[in-house]
């Protein structure tokens, strides 16, 4: 087997290692803050506080669903899945899209109790503290998330990173509610409530928005750029039908190429590869380059000129 893919398929089963262990790590700190939370929801009778710790147990839910759709995702290529099952992990971004729904029709049913059947929470100081501290674990979890998501390119930490901010902004305003009731503004909790309702919309908009963006194999590279590489490669007439898809850390790439119709198979072979191997180079995100040769014809150089690009 080619050392470059063995290399390859051991770094990608290293990141899927490295990205279960801060999903791990992140699945326990939602769930202390969860059960702290509802413990202190119920204890207390604060519909609101507990409405946040059934919130946060959504963010360890996704966090099991994180664990799940990694194990599945980190298995090497098989015969029916020639292409690895790196998708799963944008299936599960999409699982945590929902999750974060669900999560906004609770803001809604709070909000609405609110402002049409006077539902408040009872405002303590225990109350105030605890919704507190779990805001501090909640902002430190979103933002080590968020660093790991980028180190390793994961979507999926990402989308959960969202999703725990999500339940950060969730908490604010229920602080926030709790603070103007006790100032005697009732009805603010379901007007800040509304509020998190539409930025908890968004977040959900932009995770479904990428996820949807892999599964549908959207273009991952600029067909020009890939073209003008392709065109400084010794050999190569024109360069044509650039196609990328993939994860963006794991990119596949397709094209065609026009050479001297003199040259023999080795030697059109020689120069498909010096095309994979620019490529792999200019983009190491890519993981395979499929590269279809074929004998320079007539219209060569309108193809230089303007390389073709993708279409769906």
């Amino acid at each position: 087997m080619d050392t470059t893919l063995v290399d390859r398929s051991a770094a990608l089963q290293q990141r899927s290692q490295r990205i279960r262990g801060v999903l791990l790590a992140i699945l326990a700190a939602n769930w202390v803050v969860a059960g702290a939370k509802l413990v202190f929801g119920l204890l207390s009778q604060s519909a609101a506080v507990t409405a946040d710790g059934l919130h946060s147990f959504i963010d360890g839910g996704s966090n099991v669903l994180g664990l799940v759709a990694m194990g599945v995702a980190s298995r090497p290529a098989d015969a029916d899945h020639p292409y690895g099952h790196g998708k799963f992990e944008a299936l599960a971004s999409l699982g945590i899209g929902a999750m974060i729904g669900i999560g906004m029709l609770e803001l809604g049913r709070m909000a609405l109790d609110s402002l049409l059947h006077d539902v408040h929470a009872q405002v303590t100081p225990d109350m105030a503290v605890v919704m507190g501290l779990t805001l501090v674990v909640n902002i430190t979890v979103t933002r080590v998330e968020s660093h790991y998501g980028r180190k390793y390119q994961s979507s999926l930490l990402m989308a959960d990173a969202s999703h725990t901010m999500s339940d950060v902004y969730v908490s604010l305003a229920v602080l926030a509610s709790l603070g103007l009731v006790a100032l005697g503004y009732p009805k603010a909790d379901g007007i800040i409530a509304l509020g998190v309702m539409v930025f908890v919309a968004w977040v959900a908009y932009g995770i479904v928005r990428q996820a949807v963006g892999i599964l549908s194999d959207t273009a991952r590279l600029d067909p020009a750029q890939v073209a003008q590489h392709t065109m400084g490669v010794a050999g190569v007439r024109s360069c044509r039908d650039v196609r990328s898809r993939g994860m963006e850390e794991s990119v596949y790439v397709d094209l065609k190429i026009e050479v001297d119709p003199n040259l023999t198979t080795a030697q059109a072979h020689e120069v498909a590869d010096r095309v994979e191997r620019t490529l792999h180079t200019a983009y190491p995100q890519v993981v395979d380059v499929v590269v279809h040769v074929e004998p320079e014809h007539d219209g060569a150089s309108a193809h230089a000129r303007a390389p073709a690009t993708e279409s769906h």
